[in-house]
């Protein structure tokens, strides 16, 4: 067992020198541990706590500090850790690793080669009165990344990387011998190799050339670059996979099986990786049994292997918009484990016995073995509900599973007003999908809708998911005993409670529009959401409250500590339905299967260090994601420069209005300085700009025309002009909801996915 005590002396020797590796001997002298006996329990201590990871070794007996335990406590009170915020003026703000702490703001000659997401210690300036807490950036102790992706400025003697990423601030220096035959004006991938004391810029190689720059190929690619996604998977990984083969007799064995009823899967119409489908059977007493059946992504890929290594460090798949890139090998997610109509596919399923009031009277959860009748699209479906029949006549299959929707569309409806009557948030997001030709080129841009085909899939996925959730993580109580079993270590989907100060400050916003809001209990609240939703529906002000509500959320994340899911009122709620493309879901499987064995429980400390890698991925793959709708975004309108459109204000800044053209979401900025006829000030508090000397106002939400002024693929901004005389400039008028808001999408040589999934509640 660790010393505490001699532990936290041992750490405040490395905190206050975090990149400087000691032998025993030496920390022994620096926290006074002079006689025999206590070197050698100074000595035992560094082993063991090199052994939990808290130190590294650094050479033979010498021990860094592992910047993960580097925290507030032990550094002296006028030092803070934090992660670093660069802005592209230079300065920086570095929020607190200790919750509750102010941001510090650091100045631009105060950064110290930090760059930003860096971990950071920082030397707090003497605060004045009035001000924001300020100071300087004393040591870089985690870098966020070394790895930037930019355009390749060549000179005679050396050349530079113009990194695409904004909030990158410097310029790379890149010898001409590390250069590896980049041209100047491609793109490439550098590492940064060093960043000398007495160097402005830090110095890197290229480890990849991408091409040249407009091209649709090198922009998604540089995209993934940016981000950390790997462009290929590891040949041993692909090699694991191509032994994978279709499940055998020997696979089947033991399993519940489905073959013979009614199944199906419903999946956007481009969809590869089907890795749900649901079952019906109506039953002799009268109920129904539905099954959730979700691919057996774990029979297939094990822990420690290649493929799972790799599933790992990517997290997630990535939806660009012209592309996946797929967190398994293509053999696995669009065969072996894709849940493929006509062929027996191996399962882990949830089966609910339910009432026509769409209880759940009895729950079971197995391997199973199924056979889909019939692969639907949304759009498919939908006719089938919008219906309400299907084909009597008709003997096939296809009649078996139009009944089951129409069934299963009974049961969705009454499990979703239910959750909103428990107190869950009717947020609705909107997919932005584009047109593409045959060079991926954007000809046309629409909002996806969502409609009761896609309800009816996201109300069973959440049922699956809730009750998988509940498993394991509710208490049990015998009635002869009355003591309860210890909670096992669980996956987590966690949602916590809107930031009370960011809540206040929409309710008292919303208020001054007429509009009033309950917040003295969490189901109070919901309801107000919900009605305030309902109430601004089709008026002006709606897409500015829809907007700002959002933004009072918290962010879901997964963890092993389950505080429920506040947007969807579930106590348990976890992600079990998409093991192909979340590696959180393959980590719930392996956990549920070793539970209904009777497993022990699994370390809690291992697997919240794998939550948090999941919910750092996830956020790079939305982030991803957004990235190419706004390259795409760029790219349709960069041949409509001096076209005119009609937008909504969707930011106000000091430095400009952000308007998003209606029908295609296109975001761009309308500088403050071209807003003529007054001076224009921020009016932050209410979200608007306003003049000073006559009083006119542009709020967020408002409704503007504006006029594309100019375009940077590049750097994916767009920059917008503000027109006024609407008898001058004629708008190009937004398009009916009945065009906009299309069933299929029309057809197209490609589809892209947009920055939001659209099935499954993939965000919630």
């Amino acid at each position: 067992m660790i010393n505490d005590k001699i532990a936290t002396q041992i750490l405040k020797v490395f905190a206050n020198a975090p990149f400087t590796a000691f032998n025993y001997k030496q920390i022994s002298s620096k926290v006074g541990a002079y006689d025999k006996a206590m070197r050698q329990m100074v000595q035992a201590t560094i082993l063991e706590m090199a052994e939990e990871k808290i130190l590294v070794e650094e050479g033979r007996g010498k021990y860094k500090i592992n910047p993960r335990h580097i925290n507030d406590d032990l550094l002296p009170k006028n030092y803070l850790v934090g992660t670093i915020d660069m802005k592209q003026t230079g300065k920086a703000y570095v929020i607190p690793q200790e919750e509750g702490r102010e941001d510090v703001m650091i100045a631009p000659n105060y950064t110290r080669h930090a760059l930003h997401g860096d971990t950071v210690k920082v030397l707090m300036f003497p605060q004045r009165k009035m001000h924001k807490p300020e100071g300087q950036v004393v040591e870089v102790l985690r870098r966020a990344k070394t790895r930037f992706v930019g355009r390749v400025q060549k000179m005679e003697k050396f050349a530079f990387l113009v990194c695409d990423n904004r909030n990158m601030v410097v310029d790379i220096f890149i010898p001409l011998s590390d250069l590896a035959d980049a041209e100047d004006g491609e793109k490439a991938v550098v590492e940064m190799t060093d960043w000398p004391e007495q160097m402005n810029n830090p110095v890197g190689r290229v480890v990849k050339r991408l091409g040249k720059p407009g091209d649709n190929n090198v922009e998604m690619q540089s995209i993934l670059a940016e981000y950390d996604f790997p462009l290929d998977f590891p040949a041993e990984a692909e090699k694991e996979a191509a032994a994978i083969k279709a499940p055998s007799k020997k696979d089947i064995e033991g399993r519940r099986d489905f073959r013979k009823t009614t199944t199906f899967t419903i999946d956007p119409a481009d969809a590869k990786d089907f890795d749900d489908a649901i079952s019906f059977k109506r039953l002799k007493n009268g109920n129904v049994e539905v099954g959730v059946h979700i691919a057996d992504v774990s029979y297939y890929v094990k822990p420690g292997s290649a493929i799972d290594r790799e599933a790992y460090e990517r997290g997630t798949s990535v939806y660009l918009v012209d592309r996946t890139i797929p967190m398994l090998p293509e053999k696995l997610c669009n065969e072996v484990c894709s849940l493929r109509t006509g062929e027996d596919k191996l399962c882990f399923s949830a089966v609910f016995e339910m009432n026509d009031k769409a209880e759940v009277l009895n729950r079971w959860f197995g391997k199973t073995v199924i056979n889909s009748d019939r692969r639907y699209n949304y759009e498919e479906a939908q006719e089938i509900i919008e219906s309400g029949q299907s084909d009597q006549s008709d003997q096939s299959d296809q009649s078996d599973t139009a009944l089951a929707i129409l069934e299963l569309h009974k049961l969705a409806t009454i499990l979703r007003e239910a959750r909103y009557k428990e107190g869950a948030i009717n947020f609705e997001t909107q997919e932005i999908k584009f047109k593409l030709d045959e060079n991926a080129k954007p000809i046309g841009v629409y909002i996806k809708e969502q409609k009761e085909a896609n309800w009816l899939i996201e109300e069973f996925m959440l049922l699956a998911n809730r009750n998988v959730a509940e498993f394991p993580g509710r208490t049990s109580q015998t009635r002869q005993t009355r003591q309860t079993s210890p909670t096992k270590t669980f996956v987590y989907r966690v949602h916590d409670e809107p930031n009370p100060e960011k809540l206040n400050t929409f309710v008292e916003f919303v208020a001054k529009l007429g509009y009033k809001m309950k917040v003295g209990s969490r189901k109070a609240l919901a309801d107000s959401y919900n009605r305030l939703f309902e109430q601004i529906a089709g008026r002006g002000e709606e897409y500015m409250i829809d907007t700002i509500a959002i933004r009072t959320m918290s962010k879901a994340y997964y963890s092993t500590e389950n505080i429920g899911h506040y947007g969807l009122a579930f106590r348990y709620y976890t992600h079990f339905t998409s093991p192909i493309r979340r590696y959180p879901d393959l980590m719930v499987h392996r956990l549920l299967e070793s539970y209904l064995a009777g497993g022990k429980s699994a370390n809690a400390d291992e697997y919240e260090e794998y939550c948090k890698h999941c919910s750092i991925m996830e956020k790079k793959a939305a982030d991803a994601e957004r990235s190419s709708v706004k390259y795409k975004q760029a790219e349709y309108l960069s041949d409509k420069i001096g076209k005119v459109f009609t937008a909504n204000i969707s930011g106000v800044s000091k430095w400009g209005i952000y308007a998003e053209i209606e029908g295609n979401k296109c975001e761009g900025m309308i500088p403050i300085g071209s807003l003529r006829g007054d001076y224009y000030m921020l009016d932050e508090d209410n979200y608007q700009v306003i003049g000073r000397r006559y009083g006119k106002c542009y709020k967020l939400g408002d409704a503007v025309n504006v006029r594309v002024r100019a375009v940077d693929m590049m750097k994916k901004l767009i920059d917008f002009d503000l027109v006024e005389d609407l008898e001058e400039e004629e708008p190009i008028k937004k398009d009916s909801k009945k065009n906009n808001k299309q069933k299929g999408g029309g057809s197209h040589a490609k589809s892209g996915k947009g920055h939001t999934k659209s099935k499954k509640g993939h965000r919630k």
